[in-house]
C-alpha cells in the first residue's frame, strides 16, 4: 500500500491506490493508466521501470545517496508524473526525492496528490516544504525546513552517502543542505546524459509522437492558401497536436514570406499572399510527454515556385541529407561538425545554431555545434545506439527576400539511422514537377 502523508486538513484516508485505471488495464502495474488517450501498445510499466532503472544505475555509479528533481521532464523520466506541467516550469513547489535504493517520496502542490498516487513509481507523497516562487518571497523562511526533512530522508535511504543531486533548485535550498552536512551536486548535466540512450519504450513513444506532428503539419500544409493569418496556420496545428493526444508546442515558430528571413520569427497576424513561403518548426511534446522535431517550408499557391525559391530550398535539402548520411554510431561530435555539409558563404551568417541536436523529452544532449562555433557551443562526446537526434538547416541570405527551414529526426542504430520524421518534402520546390 502507498503512503501518502497529508497534513490534518488534507484528509489523510483517502486511498489513491485503486484510481483513475485504464477500464481495459485490468489490476496489472501495466495497466495504470492517465488518460484513453494514452496508445495500448507501449508497455508503460516498462516504459517507467526502464528509465528509473537507468537512473538508479548512474546513481550507484557516480556514488549519489539520493537526487532532488524540481525539473518537470526530470520527474516524468524518473516516475512518469505529470502534474500541471507548464505551472512547474516556472515553480519549485513540487519536487521528488529520488535515492539510490528505497522509496520515491513527492513533496506535493496542495490538494493535487491524487493525481500522482496511481503510479507504481511513486511510493509516498508528503506536502511541499516550499512556497509558490513566483508569487511569494518566503524562499528563505522555507529552505530550512525543506533542507532539514531532505538531509533526514538521505540520512535513511542514501545507504551511507552524504552527496544528493539537485537538478534545479533556488542557491538558498544548496546553502540550507549544505549546513545539513549534505555534500550538494548540480546534477542536470549528468541527468541529461542518461537521458540521451533511450530505451526501447521511449523509442516507441517518440515514433508515436511524430506521428502526430505529422499529421499536424499535414493540416497546416492543407491550409495555406492567400488570405490565411500566420496565427491561424499555427492554431490549426496546434489544435491537430491536442487531437492527436499531444500536450503543447514549446515554440510557435511558423513564420511566412518576408518573416522567414532571418529564422526565429514567432507565429503573428500575418496574412500569407500567393507566391510566399510559409516555414514551421514543430517542436512538439506529444505522446507520454515524448518531443517531436521536424521542420518543413511549404509555398502558397497558385503558380509555381521562383527560381530562388527552388536554390534555397535544394541548398537546405542538402545540408539535411548530408549530414544524416554522416552519421554513423561511436562517431565523435567533433568529427560530425568537421565533416558535415559546408555552408555556402552567402549563408554562413545566419546559419543554424547547430548541426544537429538531441531529442527526448525536449531538445536535449547531445549538442552538436557547427566546426566554425565548436570552441564556443560544442561539447565532446560520441553518438550512441539509442540516441534520437534532429538534423537541422536554415538556409537564408543576410537581407534576402525569404528563407527555408528544413529538418529532420533520426534514430541513431547499431548499424546506422533510422529515419522517424517521414513527412514527405515538395516536389516543386526540388524542381521534381513532372
Amino acid at each position: 500500500m502507498k503512503t501518502v502523508v497529508f497534513n490534518p486538513d488534507d484528509c489523510a484516508d483517502v486511498d489513491f491506490s485503486e484510481r483513475m485505471r485504464h477500464p481495459a488495464g485490468g489490476d496489472s502495474g501495466g495497466g495504470m493508466w492517465l488518460s484513453d488517450t494514452e496508445p495500448a501498445f507501449i508497455d508503460v510499466d516498462a516504459l517507467r521501470k526502464g528509465r528509473l532503472a537507468r537512473l538508479r544505475a548512474w546513481m550507484v555509479k557516480a556514488g549519489y545517496g539520493a537526487v532532488v528533481l524540481f525539473d518537470p521532464y526530470n520527474q516524468r523520466y524518473a516516475t512518469g508524473s505529470r502534474n500541471m506541467f507548464g505551472y512547474f516550469l516556472r515553480n519549485s513547489t513540487r519536487y521528488f526525492f529520488v535515492p539510490a535504493q528505497g522509496p520515491i517520496i513527492l513533496f506535493e502542490y496542495p490538494q493535487t496528490y491524487h493525481v500522482t498516487m496511481v503510479l507504481d513509481t511513486v511510493d509516498e507523497a508528503r506536502p511541499s516544504r516550499l512556497v509558490w516562487s513566483s508569487v511569494s518571497n518566503r524562499d528563505e523562511e522555507t529552505a530550512d525546513a525543506f533542507a532539514a526533512e531532505i538531509a533526514d530522508l538521505l540520512r535513511q535511504h542514501g545507504g551511507g552517502s552524504t552527496k544528493i543531486g539537485l537538478d534545479r533548485c533556488a542557491h538558498l535550498h544548496a546553502v540550507a543542505l549544505q549546513k545539513q552536512g549534505c555534500v550538494v551536486q548540480d546534477c542536470q548535466g549528468e541527468i541529461l546524459a542518461v537521458r540521451a540512450v533511450k530505451t526501447p519504450e521511449e523509442i516507441r513513444c517518440l515514433q508515436v509522437s511524430m506521428a502526430g506532428s505529422e499529421a499536424a503539419v499535414a493540416a497546416v500544409r492543407d491550409a495555406i492558401r492567400p488570405g490565411v493569418s500566420e496565427n491561424e496556420l499555427f492554431a490549426i496545428m496546434y489544435q491537430e497536436v491536442i487531437r492527436q493526444g499531444g500536450e503543447f508546442i514549446e515554440t510557435r515558430l511558423l513564420s511566412s514570406g518576408q518573416r522567414t528571413n532571418p529564422w526565429f520569427n514567432e507565429a503573428g497576424g500575418r496574412k500569407v499572399r500567393p507566391g510566399e513561403l510559409v516555414a514551421l518548426d514543430t517542436d512538439t511534446i506529444g505522446c507520454y510527454g515524448y518531443y517531436s522535431d521536424f521542420s518543413r517550408t511549404f509555398r502558397c499557391g497558385p503558380g509555381r515556385p521562383s527560381d530562388e525559391q527552388k536554390f534555397l530550398y535544394r541548398m537546405a535539402y542538402e545540408q539535411v541529407q548530408h549530414n544524416i548520411d554522416l552519421i554513423k554510431p561511436g562517431m565523435a561530435f567533433r568529427e560530425i561538425a568537421e565533416k558535415a555539409w559546408k555552408i555556402p558563404d552567402r549563408f554562413v551568417e545566419q546559419r543554424y545554431t547547430s548541426v544537429m541536436h538531441g531529442v527526448g523529452m525536449h531538445g536535449e544532449t547531445p549538442f552538436i555545434a557547427h566546426a566554425m562555433d565548436y570552441d564556443t557551443y560544442g561539447r565532446e562526446g560520441h553518438l550512441l545506439p539509442g540516441m534520437v537526434v534532429s538534423v537541422e538547416s536554415y538556409i537564408g541570405e543576410k537581407g534576402g527576400r525569404e528563407g527555408v527551414k528544413l529538418e529532420d529526426e533520426v534514430l541513431i542504430t547499431e548499424t546506422g539511422t533510422e529515419l522517424l520524421s517521414r513527412f514527405p518534402y515538395e516536389d516543386a520546390l526540388l524542381g521534381r514537377e513532372i
